[in-house]
């Protein structure tokens, strides 16, 4: 009986933290905008890895990564956004308040990423050497909004 009880206090332990977590501010969007981003970094590892030579260039799956990731960038994500989302709010978000401030030049980053992934997405497919040459531009635009509106990490 006693390993019933414990069993069930556990569980209610384990639930009431879950709904916690799930009541926190935006929650959701901020899951969502980190999936969209794990899908990018997915695709990116594909591209990476080929430009690293850590992975034999292949010119399907370089075209697929690139296709992919012009795909996730355009995107109406703005709902994922939600001004407050930020990790003061809820602290399952890396990204800073900043973000949001009048002339944080958040849309100028984001068409700088759009313009590189479909510098990339033209590139990809041709050959290794323009994969290469399309990565640094792909990473700056990546740079440019972690950089400055994401909670540094280690």
């Amino acid at each position: 009986m006693k390993k019933i009880l414990a069993g069930l206090t556990l569980a209610t332990v384990a639930f009431t933290g879950m709904a916690i977590a799930q009541d926190a501010p935006f929650a959701r969007e901020i899951k969502a905008r980190q999936g969209i981003m794990m899908y990018r970094a997915i695709n990116l590892g594909v591209l990476g890895a080929m430009a690293k030579g850590e992975a034999e260039y292949d010119a399907a799956a370089a075209q697929k990564a690139a296709d992919n990731l012009m795909a996730s960038i355009t995107l109406d994500a703005s709902m994922l956004w939600p001004q407050g989302s930020d990790n003061s709010a809820n602290p399952a978000s890396t990204a800073l308040a900043a973000m949001w401030e009048e002339g944080s030049g958040i849309g100028d980053k984001a068409k700088a990423m759009a313009d590189a992934a479909a510098a990339m997405q033209a590139a990809a497919g041709v050959d290794l050497a323009s994969l290469q040459g399309a990565m640094k531009g792909v990473g700056d635009g990546c740079g440019g909004c972690h950089k400055a509106f994401r909670v540094p990490t280690n």
